[in-house]
């Protein structure tokens, strides 16, 4: 699968060569300004994929995405911070210890940016972590919420050949 540039009404579903029996299966169609667009298309050369492969495909391209963005598409006070499980654990572990102990625990530092230019982050105040801790939650729901709503909004019936 790639991301491929055409029109924005280009067709879902068709088979590209009748002799070949090849498919492209198409999904997030972004239309530009000029008229033009960029999608995901995704090819088949053993025929046409059936709905249970399409929905399959387009659903673990969407899963992918929100993984994606919630290890990559959050930033701090300007920083990019990643958000791989390990470090979420490692939040949540540090916020929940410090409220439990009403700040005891504190100062924790955390590594943020990249290997390349890493960024370190000390909190010393309950409200400060407080406040970090809740954006990273709130970006996580967001995140999760938006590929709900883009994965119920799919419609097999859309890539129905007539």
């Amino acid at each position: 699968m790639k991301r491929v540039e055409g029109t924005a009404d280009v067709k879902l579903i068709e088979c590209v060569s009748p002799a070949k029996n090849k498919w492209r299966v198409r999904w997030d169609i972004q239309e530009h300004e000029d008229g033009s667009a960029d999608y995901m298309e995704a090819e088949f050369l053993n025929g046409r994929p059936s709905d249970e492969v399409v929905k399959a495909l387009i659903m673990d391209w969407y899963n992918q995405k929100v993984d994606e963005t919630i290890l990559k598409g959050f930033s701090y006070e300007g920083v990019q911070v990643w958000l791989s499980r390990e470090n979420q654990f490692n939040y949540k572990a540090a916020y929940d210890l410090a409220v439990q102990t009403n700040g005891a625990t504190l100062p924790v530092v955390f590594k943020f940016g990249t290997d390349e230019t890493p960024v370190y982050r000390k909190f010393s105040a309950l409200n400060e972590l407080t406040d970090f801790y809740t954006k990273v939650m709130l970006h996580i729901q967001k995140t999760l919420a938006d590929g709900w709503k883009k994965k119920d909004t799919f419609s097999l019936n859309k890539y129905q050949v007539e």
